[in-house]
């Protein structure tokens, strides 16, 4: 079998959950021996034409791609201009090989042109899948700014969804928001992300220490919830709780709380050494406006640690209180009284223990993989 992966980027070259699923779903599809043309591009210090996070043989079955995304001045809808852009590059990269496929899946924008060019019966070709990560232009907004965003991205959004021949969804409230916008039930396919085996710790840490250890992994988004974090940490560390919080990613200076209990580690590509941080750790928070289906969340119960989240996008396939805690999101009140359940509950170990299991039996790639090929095997 031969597909076609087109897609921003993939981890470590690009930051962004949506990268890291690339990243896995192109390791997985050659580990099981299907063909790859990867169509992304590159945004670090890496030689992407050596690939050196495949192994050689998974080399073998991968076609590697590069483009250069396009720059642009910033302007209202700057980014769906240069995600068009790309989108008619990728299509320029693979239009002469479109009968070789079986089935080509697009994340995001990326498939723009070639959807819409199949759609006008200007091509003929396999079915085509797309992925918006967790459609979160269809979210709750923390501010003006974003949702102004939201809006000038909704309708591109929309149309590419209708038009592909089928959507891939992680499920959840990502699933009833596809809906919304117009896709038939029958052209959805639910499909949760996950962790690689070998991420998954082999045990989890019971440290004796009189304290909770909390950490926070990820960029310094508005959406992220970062802003509602420290208005509860500063009240928290002026309460003199017991508790330290350890923040894992990129976090400006005038973002940072000056406090002993409160530790910055800046940005981390190493997936080790984020393992090594993570399972040092009892709880990830993830306060979160909009999501889909947090690759951080994943991480952190592969590491077997409890998880305060919002309920957004499909988290809540991910996190029930039996391995922590849901909140509503912007709720600074709920994420308080979180935090604090956190530090003095006595089942800490427990839900500890659900994260880990959980993971184990229904997160983790090798199952997430033969769930997405069964799907693209049916979709031919």
């Amino acid at each position: 079998m031969r597909i076609a992966l087109i897609t921003d980027g993939i981890a470590p070259y690009v930051l962004g959950g949506m990268q890291k699923h690339s990243f896995y779903l192109t390791k997985f599809f050659a580990k099981n021996k299907i063909h790859v043309d990867l169509v992304h591009y590159n945004d670090s210090k890496y030689d992407i034409n050596a690939l050196e996070f495949f192994t050689e043989e998974e080399r073998t079955y991968i076609h590697s791609i590069v483009l250069q995304f396009p720059s642009s001045a910033k302007f209202p809808g700057h980014y769906i201009y240069k995600s068009y852009k790309y989108s008619c590059l990728a299509f320029d990269a693979i239009k002469d090989q479109l009968n070789t496929y079986d089935f080509i899946y697009t994340k995001g924008f990326a498939g723009w042109k070639l959807i819409s060019e199949k759609n006008k019966g200007h091509i003929t070709c396999c079915k085509i899948g797309v992925k918006f990560h967790g459609y979160e232009m269809f979210q709750i907004a923390p501010e003006a700014k974003a949702k102004l965003q939201q809006f000038i991205l909704r309708p591109f959004v929309k149309q590419i969804s209708q038009q592909a021949d089928v959507v891939f969804s992680y499920g959840g409230k990502i699933t009833d928001i596809i809906k919304s916008i117009g896709v038939k039930p029958k052209h959805i396919i639910e499909i949760p992300s996950g962790v690689e085996k070998d991420f998954i710790s082999t045990s989890i840490s019971s440290h004796n220490e009189p304290y909770r250890k909390f950490v926070f992994l990820g960029r310094a988004e508005r959406r992220k919830g970062i802003i509602e974090l420290n208005e509860v940490l500063q009240k928290l560390t002026s309460q003199k709780q017991n508790f330290t919080f350890e923040f894992i990613g990129p976090i400006p200076d005038s973002m940072k709380i000056k406090h002993d209990s409160i530790i910055y580690h800046g940005e981390i590509r190493d997936a080790q050494k984020i393992k090594s941080l993570l399972s040092q750790n009892d709880i990830l928070v993830c306060p979160s406006w909009s999501e889909g289906f947090p690759n951080v969340i994943l991480e952190a119960m592969a590491s077997g640690l409890a998880i305060i989240a919002s309920d957004v996008g499909a988290i809540a396939a991910m996190v029930s209180d039996k391995n922590g805690w849901l909140i509503e999101p912007a709720n600074k009140e709920q994420l308080e009284t979180a935090l604090i359940d956190a530090i003095q509950t006595k089942n800490l170990i427990s839900k500890k223990e659900q994260s880990h299991q959980l993971v184990q039996t229904t997160f983790n790639w090798d199952i997430i993989a033969q769930k997405t090929i069964n799907a693209i095997l049916n979709n031919k």
